[in-house]
Parts: structure tokens; C-alpha cells; sequence
């Protein structure tokens, strides 16, 4: 079986109960053990107490699981072999029986082939710093305009270049709504010149404009800007001159790729003495919140068409 969804998401399901997907590389690739553990599971928490049930993605022995029990989110964590695994990473980590750490663009894949529409996560990908150069563009991107899941989350990573994101989006035709704000957070921060396409102030806003987006069989998913927490807020200026010393790191060491994301991160966590890892722990589990909110508005709304 290529695609295993646990028994519990499965009867989620069927009974049009509000389901959240999450991803696994902020485990597998973004924290350490067992901070990785205990943030995942209360993510899971956090989305039992608004009503809808969590579904973890990952990749376990070549098996694409949509709803990772606790023991297999543990395992997973603890690995040191675990493959970042992106669109084009899914048939080969999978034919191969290999472990994956699952990406924006991979969980929203088997996400939306589960019948999940709504997914949580901390930040999305994008256009790396010097792309221009390097051509260093997230799949995320283009998963966004093509795979229909809402996607939530607190802005893309801050240690991209924020603008040009925008451009792609905008390009992709991929709509940007802000969650109780009118312009893009920048992931550690909550505010950033960028603006949203659109501020919502509830739930049930979202879930009918993805309701029209689906009417209109419009392809793709649904970007939703989500601030940090005010109180976990860190001070813009003082994380860009973190990430500017994590990319000259990055430069003398040869930094590539995939690998690109997680060292800047690290970076920036050592240089922020783990404030940027509480910053990053606290917008995840209130993206998952919000996730939840809005997935149980859209599962309200669908059972009104029942």
C-alpha cells in the first residue's frame, strides 16, 4: 500500500467531520529531539480542542501515512536518515521504502488525495534570497497553484526574499487572504510592507470564499496569513541581521538546495539563543488553531448542502 490514512481520518472522513493536516519536515528537519515530538503533538492537542481531528503526514518505510500515530510521530523525530521529500521526492523515497519528513508542496499532495482540504503549517517556502542567480525557487509555490488544500500559515519564511514570493503568487494566481490582518506577517514578526489580497475577520469567511473558488473550478489552493502570537513577536530588524549572518554562513560553507532551508534556520536559532525557536513553536500551534477553526466552518457549510 502506497497510501495508508489512519482509521480514525478515514471515519473523519466519511462523516464530513473537519479534519487538519500537518506536515512532518518541522519534525523531521526543523527542531530538534524531542522538541520536535512534544510540538507536534501539541499541535494535535490544540487541534482536538477546537473540534477537528489532526492528521500528521509523513513517510514511514515507503508508506505515505495520513494521520501518524504517536509512536510513529517518535519514531520518525528520532531518525537521523530521514529524507526531506518534496513533489518530486514522493516516487522515489516511496519506491524506494525510505523515511520522509513531508514538505508544504508534499503534504498538501496527499492531503487533497485523502479528501483534506485544510492544512496548517509555520511558514511556506519561497523565492530564496538571489534567486535571480541561483533559480532557487520553493515547489511549494507551484503546489499552491495547482493543489486544492487551504494552506495556513504565518507568512513565508522570513529568511526568503518576501517580495518577489509575493510576485510568484500574485503570477500563479494564487489568492492571498489575510486572517484578521492586511498585510503579509514575516514569519517571526506580524506585519510587513506586503499586502493581502483580502483581510477576513472569521472562520466562516474563509470557508465560503474557498466554497466559490470551488464553484468556479478554479484549480489550486488557498494561501491564509496568519500572524504570530503579539506576545512571541520578534523584532524584525534584529532577525534580518540574524539571517544576514546565517546567509553569509551558508555562502562560505556551499549551501545548496534543500539543504538551504534547515541551515539558515539552525543559524538563526544559535544567533537568536532558541528565541527564534519559541517564536517558531508559538506561530505553528496558533496556525494550527485557526486550521482548526476554519476547517470546522467548512465542514458546518458542507453539511448544510447534505
Amino acid at each position: 500500500m502506497i497510501v495508508r490514512i489512519s482509521p480514525e481520518v478515514q471515519q473523519a472522513l466519511q462523516d464530513h467531520r473537519p479534519v487538519v493536516a500537518l506536515e512532518s519536515t518541522i519534525i523531521t528537519h526543523g527542531m530538534p529531539y524531542p522538541r520536535n515530538v512534544e510540538t507536534a503533538m501539541s499541535l494535535e492537542r490544540i487541534i482536538r480542542e477546537e473540534g477537528a481531528i489532526p492528521a500528521t503526514i509523513g513517510i514511514m518505510r515507503g508508506e505515505a501515512v495520513i494521520g501518524l500515530s504517536e509512536a510513529e510521530i517518535d519514531e520518525l523525530a528520532s531518525l537521523t536518515s530521514v529524507v526531506k521529500v518534496s513533489r518530486r521526492d514522493l516516487p522515489v523515497v516511496l519506491s524506494k521504502k525510505l523515511h520522509g519528513g513531508t514538505t508544504v508542496a508534499a503534504t498538501m499532495i496527499l492531503a487533497a488525495r485523502a479528501g483534506i482540504s485544510v492544512f496548517a503549517t509555520g511558514g511556506i517556502g519561497g523565492v530564496h534570497r538571489g534567486a535571480a542567480t541561483t533559480m532557487d525557487i520553493s515547489a511549494d509555490l507551484q503546489e499552491l497553484a495547482q493543489t486544492p488544500v487551504i494552506v495556513v500559515c504565518s507568512g513565508a519564511k522570513a529568511i526568503l526574499d518576501l517580495p518577489l514570493t509575493q510576485e510568484v503568487l500574485e503570477t500563479l494566481g494564487v489568492p492571498v487572504l489575510g486572517y484578521r490582518c492586511d498585510t503579509w506577517p514575516s514569519f517571526y514578526s506580524r506585519s510587513s510592507p506586503l499586502t493581502v489580497d483580502a483581510r477576513m475577520e472569521e472562520p466562516r469567511e474563509i470557508a465560503e470564499a474557498w466554497q466559490t473558488k470551488k464553484d468556479l473550478s478554479l484549480p489550486g489552493g488557498m494561501l491564509i496569513m496568519n500572524p504570530i502570537p503579539e506576545q512571541e513577536a520578534l523584532d524584525p530588524h534584529v532577525v534580518e541581521a540574524w539571517i544576514q549572518e546565517a546567509l553569509k554562513q551558508a555562502e562560505t560553507k556551499g549551501i545548496r538546495g534543500k539543504a538551504t532551508t534547515p541551515f539558515l534556520l539552525a543559524a538563526v536559532e544559535q544567533a537568536s539563543q532558541g528565541r527564534s525557536l519559541q517564536a517558531n513553536v508559538a506561530l505553528v500551534q496558533y496556525n494550527a488553531r485557526i486550521g482548526a477553526k476554519i476547517a470546522v466552518a467548512i465542514s458546518h457549510q458542507s453539511r448544510k448542502k447534505i
